[in-house]
């Protein structure tokens, strides 16, 4: 796990080497420099790593989309054509987080949203979820929905549905510790104070001795 201050390396990051011609596009689309800066140090962060884990350079590392598990479409998880290594990518504020495994892997972060951010979007949660943040003080609210937040977002990036899966359906919980989820790990990640992060990484299936 990798997690990275943009003001730390934006200076480093701003003239985009590494990045293919279709990411200095989408950077170039930014309004906003803070988030060019933010796009850039998340993918330039990206590139060098998985160039370091498959020995090449960072400029030369292919990246595609896997098909959505839903539909079929070609807006999956990103990937290295054939898995050599499975990777996660997420960015918020002053924030990037990485994560690289063997396995199926996603992570999110999220800045602490305001009170009344909580309020109009805690419909969305599981139902228990919802229960979980009603019986907290207002004020621990909005860290709680962050949790739960980056919990379900790390699981569905994992998965490969995104928000294709409505955010209502897995429960992840909003509590200190995350709920279990059949198949995958859940754990939260430990970022900046007014931040929350998670990382949702596949557990291999027992091989079968019998099955041919």
């Amino acid at each position: 796990m990798h997690v990275l201050r943009v003001s730390e390396h934006a200076a480093d990051a701003r003239d985009g080497a590494v990045l293919s011609e279709e990411e200095r596009a989408r950077c170039v689309a930014f309004v906003q420099e803070a988030d060019r800066d933010r796009y850039r140090v998340a993918h330039t962060a990206l590139r060098r790593e998985l160039a370091a884990l498959l020995g090449t350079d960072p400029a030369a590392v292919p990246l595609t989309r896997e098909a959505c598990p839903l539909c079929g479409g070609p807006h999956g998880r990103p990937a290295v054509p054939g898995n050599p290594v499975h990777f996660s990518l997420s960015h918020a504020g002053d924030v990037v987080l990485l994560a690289f495994d063997d396995a199926p892997v996603g992570v999110d972060v999220e800045a602490h949203p305001t009170a009344a951010t909580v309020a109009q979007t805690v419909r969305a949660l599981h139902p228990r979820e919802r229960a979980e943040i009603g019986r907290l003080p207002s004020a621990d609210r909005p860290a709680a929905f962050a949790r739960c937040w980056t919990r379900k977002e790390a699981y569905l990036k994992g998965t490969g549905t995104g928000l294709g899966e409505d955010p209502s359906v897995t429960y992840v919980g909003s509590l200190a510790v995350p709920a279990e989820i059949p198949g995958w790990t859940l754990t939260d990640v430990e970022v900046p104070d007014g931040y929350a992060a998670a990382a949702a990484v596949a557990v291999p299936r027992p091989v079968d001795p019998h099955t041919p």
